[in-house]
């Protein structure tokens, strides 16, 4: 294990019906100019909108809308007006992992005099800057981006998808498991999908010690047990309630300290985003079995087994485990029904694959920080090889 530093400031509101007594008082601690970020609209065919319009009733709020999945760099620029010309106090994000993501370089670009797609690029930028406060309300289990200070922005002109670092979490995070009861079966069982991924860049790294091993593999076998529930019965609470809690538990920090932390999985599918704007989890869900079996070796196996045995549940010797364990991936992900090939998600040609190649080379230091180094050739050849489902009894 690595030496590390862990500090996590953001306050959980977990569970049922906390909105009604704590929401006024979180956002209000910090001011009185709200801008409230959300999306496409789901939030007013729930009915939540207008929840969260009474609750901040003496509050001046503004609104910024329509931030869409795969955030795109013109809300920030937008939002960045509104912070600006408004001067708002703080920020109230009501949404998924686009709309938190959004709101954090929003929430940055307020003291920044530049277009804030610099902020992106450069993440140090956004540590010499203060950064407004960010309240939200999380209606999708998936990215973890409510207990942490990255966020993953689009920009289609230049088909550039990038991850950014802020110098703060979010101040307060509601999580009722409730109001992710009308989330379709597609972004269910995507957002799913990213958790699972996000464990396993954790799960397959250096310095990972028994303790982050051990509770990834816990949050492993929360989430494969919980989503097939959920998709059987999206009102389950219990099993929405693991699914939201594992989701925030994957990626706040706590399970990847101590390691190298070098991903690889999701610089690559970052680069199909950016080019086709495809469900992120999807992607991941198309990707990782490929990547499993390009990095199986014999220095690799041992991982592998630990994996198959302890989240699987599987028996026999570490080379025949690994191999099983890298079907029952491939397994799980498809018994949500979605995609399982690039042809799935309407990619039907190689056309952008050497450049989506070396961009996910260079942009995720994959040649030197990832588990297993991969070079261009390599990522091409996943690219490839996620075109069919051959080398999976499918």
């Amino acid at each position: 294990m690595n030496n590390f530093k862990f500090k996590n400031e953001t306050s959980i509101r977990f569970g049922k019906d906390r909105l009604e007594t704590e929401l006024y008082d979180a956002v209000s601690q910090f001011g009185n100019r709200v801008l409230l970020t959300f999306g496409g609209g789901s939030i007013k065919k729930s009915g939540l909108y207008d929840r969260v319009i009474n609750l901040l009733s003496g509050l001046e709020v503004f609104e910024l809308s329509d931030i869409e999945p795969n955030p795109k760099i013109n809300s920030v620029r937008q939002g960045q007006k509104l912070v600006k010309e408004h001067d708002i106090d703080v920020i109230l994000a009501v949404g998924g992992g686009s709309v938190i993501d959004a709101s954090k370089v929003i929430a940055s670009s307020k003291f920044y005099d530049k277009d804030p797609w610099e902020l992106v690029k450069d993440s140090s930028k956004r540590f010499g800057i203060n950064q407004l406060p960010i309240v939200d309300i999380l209606t999708l289990s998936a990215t973890g981006t409510e207990m942490n200070a990255g966020s993953v922005i689009s920009n289609p002109e230049t088909n550039q998808k990038l991850g950014t670092m802020g110098p703060n979490t979010p101040a307060v995070s509601f999580l009722d498991p409730q109001l992710t009861y009308s989330v379709s079966k597609w972004q269910t069982a995507a957002g799913s999908i990213d958790i699972f991924s996000h464990l396993t860049e954790q799960y397959f790294d250096t310095g990972a010690s028994d303790v982050t091993l051990g509770m990834i593999e816990g949050l492993y076998r929360a989430v494969i047990k919980n989503t097939p529930s959920v998709l059987a019965d999206p009102n389950n609470y219990d099993a929405r309630a693991a699914l939201m809690w594992s989701s925030t538990m994957a990626l706040n920090g706590l399970v990847s300290v101590g390691t190298q932390n070098g991903w690889t999985v999701h610089p690559i599918e970052h680069e199909l985003s950016a080019y086709y704007d495809i469900t992120h989890g999807i992607g991941l869900g198309i990707l990782t079995p490929r990547w499993m079996k390009h990095i199986l070796s014999a220095e690799t196996v041992p991982r592998f087994a630990q994996f198959g045995r302890h989240v699987w549940h599987l028996t026999g010797t570490d080379e025949v485990v690994a191999n099983q364990a890298i079907q029952a991936t491939f397994d799980w992900v498809k018994s949500l029904n979605v995609p399982t090939t690039l042809p799935g998600v309407e990619i039907n040609d190689t056309t952008h694959f050497q450049k989506m190649a070396e961009s996910a080379v260079l942009v995720g230091d994959l040649n030197h920080s990832a588990y297993v180094p991969l070079e261009v050739a390599d990522v091409v050849s996943l690219f490839e090889q996620s075109m069919t489902n051959s080398g999976f009894v499918d």
